[in-house]
């Protein structure tokens, strides 16, 4: 038996042994409980088993939770047919930590990792394979044209680190890209000190026009205020995540101190 790969799933199955046992190796959490998305045949999932993981597997494809359930008796009862996207985690996985782990179907990964950032207190580690632009974005640090919203709310709760390029021949089909394969670890942050909405907002209209500077681009964040200050004379790539939570936490203030009038 085996499964087709499904371009409207984003699928391209890892047929490499050793690419696949060096990816698991990847995963270096105390926490044992791990979930992967999409695992297709199983090729990375055989490796999390042999390193004595206790692993879930998450697959909206039907063919390949069929295969899985054949071929890999370990998993009985842990093979979860739901959309990651669309799940409560807490209900497949109850309250406990869980790792995250997987070779991420690159048409959702981005989502993917904003979906753990929801979940980021009980998910201590993310690591996986992701279109190398993606992956290198997430890991990328201040200054760089790569830098953007994905690195910083990213990097507001986890460490990030860049492990290794996966090359296209390794996959069947082959993708067009290149792959990167990132460790996210959480940090020591329980929550940000500043309103994490605002942040976001910050974050995203800041990136969203990135070729202005901070002034104008944050402007419908202020009320009507002013805010002096060195950042607003920059633009978004050149601050690092502490500054983004600076720049909230005065916009916070001056919104509280000078209310909007109706």
């Amino acid at each position: 038996m085996s499964v087709k790969a499904k371009k409207h799933l984003g699928q391209h199955f890892l047929t490499d042994k050793n690419i696949c046992e060096k990816i698991a190796k990847q995963y270096q959490n105390e926490c044992k409980r791990v979930l992967e998305i999409g695992p297709g045949m199983g090729a990375l999932t055989s490796y999390l088993l042999d390193d004595g993981l206790d692993v879930w597997v998450m697959e909206i494809d039907t063919e390949s939770v069929d295969y899985l359930k054949e071929v890999f008796e370990r998993l009985e009862g842990k093979i979860l047919e739901k959309d990651f996207l669309k799940v409560d985690l807490t209900d497949c996985m109850g309250v406990e930590p869980f790792g995250v782990v997987g070779n991420f179907p690159y048409n959702i990964s981005s989502q993917i990792l904003f979906k753990c950032i929801e979940y980021r207190n009980q998910i201590p580690e993310i690591m996986g394979m992701f279109q190398k632009e993606v992956a290198q974005r997430v890991a990328e640090k201040p200054g760089s044209k790569q830098y953007g919203i994905l690195s910083v709310l990213l990097q507001a709760y986890y460490d990030i680190e860049y492990c290794f390029t996966v090359d296209e021949h390794v996959f069947n089909p082959p993708p067009k890209v290149k792959s990167g394969v990132i460790r996210c670890v959480r940090n020591s942050r329980t929550s940000l000190p500043c309103d994490e909405k605002l942040f976001k907002q910050v974050v995203k209209m800041g990136f969203n026009q990135r070729r202005k500077t901070l002034r104008n681009s944050v402007k419908p964040l202020l009320n009507g205020n002013v805010l002096e200050h060195e950042f607003m004379a920059l633009r978004p790539e050149v601050l690092s995540v502490d500054q983004f939570i600076e720049l909230t936490q005065m916009i916070e203030a001056l919104n509280k101190d000078n209310p909007k009038e109706s």
